[in-house]
């Protein structure tokens, strides 16, 4: 697994696949600070399963020609909204949030839908 490989790949594209219960899930996510982040749940993008998930296998595509760039297992880890460390990362998700008609209250209203800020942590092989 190639670490700079990875950021490029997330940097580049705004999807990836994760494998849920046997079947590649697209999402949309954000790269930030080292790791991946995505929301699920709560009206946006659903990842059954994700938020329990103690480790995933990640896919990144090439934005180019959708061709598999690097796959990899992923630590899972869901952010608490209320945490301090998690501000870096919700401000980049929304940011990115397609069609988001109210993103100064983004925030307060996953948290109050009760959407998962989740970190995947590519693992080293």
């Amino acid at each position: 697994m190639s670490l700079p490989l990875i950021e490029e790949g997330a940097k580049r594209s705004g999807v990836l696949w994760i494998r849920l219960g046997g079947t590649d899930r697209l999402a949309w996510h954000v790269w930030h600070d080292g790791a991946i982040y995505l929301v699920t749940g709560g009206g946006e993008q659903e990842l059954p399963g994700l938020a329990d998930a103690g480790r995933v296998r990640v896919t990144l595509r090439s934005k180019d020609n959708g061709a598999r760039l690097v796959s990899f297992d992923a630590a899972v880890e869901v952010l608490d909204h209320a945490s301090p460390s998690a501000a870096g990362p919700v401000a980049a998700l929304v940011k990115e949030r397609l069609n988001a008609s109210d993103a100064a209250t983004l925030p307060a209203r996953w948290a109050a839908a009760g959407v998962s800020v989740v970190r995947l942590a590519p693992i080293p092989d």
